[in-house]
């Protein structure tokens, strides 16, 4: 039976976060509430909780999984980013973006895509993400949406019902706007908007 952490959305629990960190440091997957809709999560260099996103949500190798971060100098960590993109970055962020970049050697290579050696970079401005990656660092992600299906699951008892044999936890902290979040490649000669969702492309200087 995966875990239920209630928490304050705005100001969570810094000892239920901690139990939560601790859970994704033993191969655990953690759903956890975000500026956009629920999404499970595993520690970045776990490679057996990586499998088991990618079983959780149906996938391949070929579908980007999304790095979280805290900030933009974890960006660079992980991703190439020159001056122009990180002026961009910094103007989206914290928000409901995910942006496709070229991938350092820092990520390990199972993550990024198999041919484009790319990731998914995003930032949440949700407090309960903000908090649990300080305790963590940089979180690999999926939008919660189950196999088979296509609008992502927003009700944490439900999530947990469903799920309770692959998750080990499932942090409830508020409601979700339940919108997917705006995909922006920065891996052409210019910013291209691959799905409009809950960011706005005007932020990063981008018509329409």
């Amino acid at each position: 039976m995966a875990q239920y952490f209630s928490v304050h959305p705005f100001n969570p629990q810094p000892r239920l976060l901690r139990q939560a960190a601790q859970l994704l440091g033993k191969s655990g997957l953690v759903a956890i509430p975000t500026d956009s809709s629920y999404a499970v999560v595993a520690a970045l260099d776990d490679k057996r909780a990586a499998e088991a996103l990618r079983r959780l949500r149906g996938v391949d190798e070929r579908h980007h999984l999304t790095l979280l971060v805290a900030d933009l100098s974890e960006i660079g960590q992980l991703a190439r980013v020159d001056n122009k993109q990180y002026r961009l970055l910094k103007a989206a962020m914290p928000g409901a973006f995910t942006f496709i970049m070229q991938a350092t050697h820092e990520v390990p290579r199972r993550l990024s895509h198999p041919s484009r050696k790319t990731i998914g970079v995003r930032m949440p401005d949700h407090p309960v993400v903000r908090e649990l990656l300080k305790e963590t660092g940089p979180l690999l992600s999926s939008t919660l949406i189950p196999p088979g299906e296509t609008e992502a699951l927003n009700d944490p008892v439900e999530i947990r019902a469903r799920f309770e044999h692959e998750l080990a936890a499932v942090i409830e902290g508020g409601p979700c706007p339940n919108r997917s979040t705006t995909v922006v490649d920065l891996t052409g000669p210019a910013p291209e908007v691959l799905r409009l969702g809950r960011g706005d492309p005007k932020l990063i200087g981008i018509e329409g």
